[in-house]
């Protein structure tokens, strides 16, 4: 299987299961807690990961202009779970449109961006830009089984 088809079912099985996870607080408020050593709310990490990709993906790759303000996705509180869950959702369209644009060579170029004070290829920060999302929504899922009262 191409690793154009593989990271398309990759993002959209975690961005599908990213909503499920917001979807499955019962309490909205359990969102935005932060508790001991949780530094980061499932709120925060959700917005964390939209931006992310709709910088790196839709912006980069898709060239849709997105502009991110990354300290926002960490400050920004109380906001509706329905509006994370629509934003969720607008992230996969972007990130499954910007997928399609690419060829498997484009894989091989050079990322256009500097992102980790060198030099890499597109596949392998699209592959980052997974195993960085599968991370934190694993951190999303235990942060709702602990925290969701």
């Amino acid at each position: 299987m191409a690793l154009i088809q593989t990271l398309k079912i990759l993002f959209n099985r975690d961005l599908d299961k990213l909503k499920f996870e917001i979807e499955s607080y019962e309490n909205e408020n359990s969102l935005w807690i932060i508790d001991k050593n949780i530094s980061n709310s499932a709120g925060n990490l959700c917005l964390h990961l939209i931006g992310n990709l709709n910088t790196y993906i839709g912006s980069e790759i898709g060239k849709t202009g997105y502009v991110r303000n990354r300290p926002l996705e960490f400050s920004l509180k109380d906001i509706p779970k329905s509006e994370l869950i629509q934003k969720i959702e607008d992230t996969i369209s972007v990130v499954n449109n910007a997928l399609d644009s690419l060829t498997e060579t484009d894989l091989e170029k050079i990322y256009p961006q500097i992102v980790f004070e060198k030099e890499m290829t597109t596949g392998f920060f699209l592959v980052h830009l997974s195993t960085h999302l599968a991370y934190h929504l694993g951190q999303i899922n235990y942060h709702r089984r602990l925290l969701d009262f």
